[in-house]
């Protein structure tokens, strides 16, 4: 069982920045593909970033494409979000999500691949 904690979410104005963290509680962290995800209300959990177990490899949403960046520490079992130019479309609660991938290079995107979820942490971007 993994389980999954996020915060850095909060209030901020059009084109501001957050940064997000996920701290897991795996030691095999490192064996772990990493994903975030987010959900505005009406509407269904989307795929923003994605990164590899070996943390070479990375994915994102063309709709954060050059604005996010997502890293992480396997030594800390952490998982960064850093979000730049933000927009009021970005608006949506964030939730980040863990897959056991020992194949260090893969990054899984698609929401019903990941097994665990953390309860998500809440970003709103005013206009």
């Amino acid at each position: 069982q993994v389980q999954l904690v996020e915060s850095g979410g909060g209030l901020v104005q059009a084109g501001g920045s957050l940064r997000l963290s996920c701290a897991a509680s795996a030691r095999s962290f490192s064996l772990y593909a990493m994903g975030w995800f987010r959900q505005a209300p009406g509407k269904e959990r989307e795929f923003v970033a994605g990164i590899g177990a070996n943390g070479g490899d990375t994915a994102y949403a063309d709709s954060v494409k050059g604005r996010f960046t997502v890293s992480r520490d396997n030594a800390k079992y952490t998982v960064y979000l850093q979000m730049n130019s933000l927009k009021p479309e970005d608006t949506a609660n964030y939730y980040c999500a863990a897959r056991f991938t020992p194949e260090s290079t893969v990054v899984v995107v698609q929401t019903y691949d990941y097994r665990y979820w953390g309860r998500g942490t809440q970003v709103t971007v005013s206009s």
